[in-house]
Formats: structure tokens, C-alpha cells, sequence
């Protein structure tokens, strides 16, 4: 059986599915907050305690602060400190080149009032353009807000192998890379997975269920024609066409679907199960739309995938043609297919 918790650091543990956050930023429809609360506590009560947020996801971190004030108001102090939150800082592209200490620490102090803590449990720091200096001299700020007490623990989200080398070399004591991670897109085991070994470093993993591509739902239907409902659905399309078309995509579908009727579980669990057994992954970060969704994740940690399973997963995974390359490297070139179609100023600018 899957261990439900792992350590991400010295006497901090977290569960390993993780409660996303960005699908409450209102861009699937309007937010009942008053549900959004109570479905986010649903989900803390079948053991999905850790919450991942940013401070670009408009009113999450709001809504995560208002979600931990209603345990420690229902349920007292000891429920409400098991209730881990996850937050990312994500400094806008036009901001890179000007960036400074008073950014960094503003964005923290914002997320600590919107969040309703003294101390934010995991900061975890993404950079836009790796050409633009800064991000050792942001991620030094950072250490010394966790030196502070304000920060907890500090990690980065979506640099690739080259980068990370040289952000440990700065001595900057990071605990977690997130990242993207599927049986769609493997790129974290092509050079990031050894590096991470070695300095254990541990995965907080979304899109392992591609943005809902890698559902039943998916099974046997005809490929979707552009434009398709959402920027998501956009981005995880670009990645089964690079992984080898549609005919494969439904072939890998199809394996799914087999190893989910051994194990009473649907393609979408038994995806996310795939990548829990991946080698430094400590995570995934799966969303929800509704409390249903919610407490279906839960059945992820009930999954324990088998040689066998994995097996008939990976004859599929041996025919695929990409996606090639390091971390997010495709997603960096702003001309590209996956580039292009990113949002890069989501602060407004502020520093």
C-alpha cells in the first residue's frame, strides 16, 4: 500500500495527493466562496491536507485563508496546524530584469495576510526568462525570510536541470521542485530525476491527469478540434501531439482503462497512481471543480500499482515520440507552440 504522507523535510510532512488551487481562480465560471470553503475542508477530512496555491491565482489564497480559519474556528489549533498550504511566487516577466528585496518580501507579506498565517509553509519560486539574472539573488531573499520565520521552507517551480545545478551550488537549501509530470510527459526523468537524487530533492507534480485528457472521458472519442474550451485543455493537447497523435494518446487510454478494471478505479486515478510510483516524486497536485471531484482524489492514495500494471503502462510509454527535453524547456520559448500561449504578467506589474 502507497504511503499516504511523506517528509519533505525534517519534521514536516505533507499528503502526497496535494489539493490544487488554480481551477478556483474563477476561470471555469463564477466561485460560490461559501462552497468553495466547505469543499476545500472535504477534502482535509478524507486526507488530502495539503493545499497548493499562488500568488497569481486570483482569490485562492483568500480562499485557502478562509478554509483554515473555518478548522480552527469548527475544529481548534490542532487540526487547523495540520493543514499544510503551498503557495508559489511568481514575479512577472516585465518585472525580471528590475527585480528586489522589497518585491520578494512584499509578495510574501501579501500571501501571509491573504492566507491568514505568520509563516507560509512552502514558497515555492518560479522565474520566466532563465537569460535574465536575479533568480539566485530572489531565491537568497527568500532564505532570508525563512531565516525570518516567515517562510518555512522554500522551493522553486518549473526550472530545469542546468538551473537547479546552479541553485544548489549557491547553497539555497531547496526542499521541492514543482513541476509537470505525467505518463504523457516524462521530461523530469530524462536528467532533472538523478539531480534530484543526489541533493533530495523531492517532486510536487501537476498535470498528471493532463488537464483532464487522461480521463474516461477521453476513451474512444474522436480528436477535439480547435479551439478547444480552455487554455489548459490547449496546453495538454500540444503535449499528446507530442507524444505521438491521438491514435497512441487512445492506445495509452486504453492500457489505463485495463490496469483501472484490476484495481476498481477509474484512468484518471490510475494515471495519478503512475506517477506517485516515479522515482523522487513526493506528490501530485491534482485539482477539483467540485467536492466530488474532491473526494474522488482521495481514491489515489488507495492505488498500488503492480509490476504487471506497470508494466503493460510502460509497452505503451516505449512507443511514444516526446515530449523531448529538460523541464518546462518547451514552455520558455515565447515563439513556440507551448511558449506562445502563456500568460507571463499575472502581478499586474506590482513591485
Amino acid at each position: 500500500m502507497n504511503a499516504k504522507t511523506f517528509d519533505l523535510a525534517p519534521g514536516y510532512a505533507i499528503s502526497r495527493v496535494i489539493r490544487g488551487g488554480w481551477q478556483l481562480a474563477g476561470g471555469h465560471g463564477a466561485i460560490d466562496r461559501k462552497q468553495a470553503v466547505l469543499d476545500l475542508v472535504a477534502a482535509f477530512d478524507v486526507g488530502i491536507t495539503t493545499y497548493d496555491c499562488a500568488d497569481i491565482y486570483t482569490g485562492v489564497e483568500e480562499l485557502i485563508g478562509e478554509a483554515r480559519a473555518h478548522l480552527l474556528r469548527e475544529r481548534g489549533a490542532e487540526a487547523a496546524s495540520r493543514m499544510k498550504v503551498h503557495t508559489k511566487l511568481v514575479p512577472d516577466l516585465e518585472v525580471l530584469p528590475r527585480i528586489s528585496r522589497d518585491y520578494i518580501r512584499g509578495i510574501v507579506e501579501q500571501s501571509l495576510r491573504r492566507l491568514r498565517t505568520e509563516r507560509l509553509d512552502l514558497v515555492q519560486f518560479h522565474w520566466w526568462d532563465l537569460s535574465m539574472g536575479g533568480y539566485v539573488d530572489s531565491l537568497g531573499w527568500l532564505q532570508e525570510l525563512r531565516d525570518e520565520g516567515k517562510v518555512r521552507n522554500v522551493g522553486t517551480t518549473n526550472f530545469d536541470s542546468d538551473h537547479i545545478a546552479e541553485i544548489l551550488e549557491a547553497s539555497i537549501g531547496l526542499v521541492s521542485q514543482q513541476l509537470q509530470y505525467s505518463v504523457l510527459d516524462r521530461r523530469p526523468s530524462h536528467r532533472l530525476a538523478g539531480l534530484a537524487a543526489s541533493s533530495g530533492l523531492a517532486f510536487l507534480c501537476y498535470g498528471s491527469v493532463a488537464g483532464g485528457f487522461l480521463s474516461d472521458r477521453w476513451l474512444g472519442s474522436a480528436e477535439p478540434e480547435m479551439p478547444l474550451e480552455n487554455r489548459s485543455l490547449v496546453k495538454y493537447k500540444l503535449i499528446i501531439d507530442d507524444f505521438g497523435g491521438w491514435d497512441l494518446f487512445q492506445t495509452l487510454l486504453r492500457a489505463l482503462r485495463a490496469v483501472a478494471d484490476r484495481h476498481e478505479a477509474d484512468i484518471a486515478t490510475i494515471a495519478s497512481a503512475w506517477v506517485l510510483r516515479q522515482p523522487q516524486v513526493a506528490a501530485v497536485i491534482v485539482g477539483a471543480r467540485n467536492q466530488a471531484h474532491a473526494l474522488a482524489n482521495a481514491r489515489i492514495l488507495d492505488v498500488d500499482l503492480g509490476m504487471a500494471d506497470l508494466a503493460e503502462i510502460g509497452a505503451v510509454i516505449a512507443e511514444a515520440k516526446g515530449p523531448e527535453g529538460d523541464v518546462y524547456t518547451l514552455e520558455r520559448d515565447r515563439t513556440g507552440r507551448h511558449g506562445s500561449i502563456m500568460h507571463y504578467n499575472l502581478n499586474d506589474g506590482r513591485i
